[in-house]
């Protein structure tokens, strides 16, 4: 990584076209009309002696001025304003692109820097059950999510809803996110596009010491953690073209790279499970993706991220067998016996401060499960405890558990017609 990451020590070994940075500095110029060294170096996240010699550069073809030094800055403290050449060279910046910030690396650093940083350190089993130990899984549960997360590759997490999936995704996804940090760039240029790769909803800086030694275009992030549901277009998969400011946004899973993405609700998405097949079946194959810009050159990047897919649908008539064949891993999440259920309810009374009743649960259990042939699901005492606290609350009640309150708060959750209650019977009790 650290050939990757040395700053380039000239002007002459910039490892980037001079015109990109040029363009850069123009357009933030004529944004903002006046600004020091230092605060283009900031902007542009280049070395100073770089930023300098640029600024040297314009002054020299009549395109920036000095209009005052600031003492004690040196040069960084110089304030240049555009002259009217410059605000013509600004304009024809403008309409090739409006990408202002700071300079892109090239594609073979940046595909480089990933395959360095792909995770290889193996998750102990320790930190599966520790990511895990909020929730009531079945015994071992953690030995078939352990191996896949250090697989690194790809996981199917498939079951009835309401057993919790999402909630197991989003604790591998946090124990990913947890590893060690890793360098991006904002944003990497391939063919003298720009192609912006930051994204702040995703990407959590990691905060450093200011290092000579490595670039500044590079920042410590945590391993991304991308979660898309039902939202997801082929749209978000591949590069987006902005016709307005004239660059691209990198896709997703190019935004995932060195982390994890998890594609929950897999079956509801606007694409169909088989137009995803197609856009994927080759990158989970090989592990490189293919893109194009819209001048026709394409160009590769690496597919390397923990990809989970999470369904409430029956795997088999989702997605073909070519496909689960590409995900290495599937793991199905099913509803709780009768014990885990007990613990679960529990485990909740504690958590929202509801005394725990024998009495009421058994009830719980005859009444609105065994009697009506209705599944245990995992999400229940919590969703049922919460009712029973918000009637407490509206009565200005103890917290307390009883079979009428039970009752009560499952006759507003669960949807059916057998549960219905009759409300002149209840009105006359």
């Amino acid at each position: 990584m650290e050939a990757i990451l040395a700053p380039s020590s000239s002007l002459d070994e910039l490892d980037i076209p001079v015109s990109v940075a040029i363009d850069i500095i123009l357009r933030y110029y004529f944004n903002y009309g006046q600004a020091t060294g230092n605060d283009i170096q900031q902007v542009i996240r280049l070395p100073f002696k770089i930023v300098d010699e640029i600024l040297a550069r314009l002054q020299q073809d009549h395109l920036l001025e000095v209009r005052r030094g600031t003492g004690g800055l040196g040069r960084r403290g110089y304030l240049y304003a555009m002259t009217d050449e410059g605000k013509d060279r600004a304009r024809d910046a403008f309409e090739r692109s409006q990408y202002t910030g700071p300079a892109p690396v090239p594609i073979e650093k940046y595909n480089r820097a990933i395959l360095k940083q792909t995770r290889k350190e193996a998750i102990s089993p320790e930190r599966v059950q520790q990511a895990l130990s909020h929730l009531i899984l079945a015994p071992n549960f953690h030995r078939r999510i352990g191996p896949a997360v250090n697989a690194g590759t790809s996981i199917f997490l498939y079951g009835p809803p309401g057993n919790g999936k999402t909630t197991i995704a989003q604790a591998v996804g946090m124990l990913v996110a947890g590893s060690d940090p890793i360098w991006l760039p904002h944003a990497i240029t391939v063919g003298g596009q720009v192609i912006q790769l930051y994204d702040e909803l995703i990407h959590r800086e990691v905060p450093t010491e200011p290092n000579p030694n490595i670039d500044p275009r590079w920042r410590s992030y945590r391993r991304p953690f991308v979660i898309v549901g039902g939202e997801l277009t082929m749209d978000s998969l591949d590069l987006r073209y902005d016709l307005t400011a004239k660059f691209y946004e990198a896709p997703l899973q190019m935004k995932a790279n060195c982390g994890m993405f998890l594609i929950d609700d897999f079956g509801r998405q606007q694409i169909s499970p088989t137009q995803l097949l197609n856009r994927w079946i080759v990158p989970l194959e090989t592990e490189i993706d293919l893109f194009r810009l819209q001048t026709g050159q394409t160009f590769q990047v690496p597919f390397k991220q923990l990809i989970v897919f999470s369904t409430n649908l029956d795997p088999e008539q989702l997605v073909d067998d070519a496909f689960l064949r590409r995900i290495q891993m599937k793991v199905g999440v099913f509803s709780p016996d009768e014990k885990m259920f007990y613990r679960i309810f529990r485990t909740m009374c504690e958590s929202l401060k509801v005394p725990f009743d024998k009495e009421t649960f058994i009830h719980l259990l005859q009444t609105w499960y065994y009697q009506k042939n209705r599944k245990l699901q995992s999400v229940h005492p919590r969703d049922l405890l919460k009712i029973v606290v918000s009637l407490c609350d509206y009565v200005s009640e103890p917290y307390h558990m009883t079979p009428s309150l039970i009752d009560e708060a499952c006759y507003s959750y669960f949807v059916s017609e057998s549960d219905t209650p009759d409300y002149q019977t209840t009105a006359r009790m």
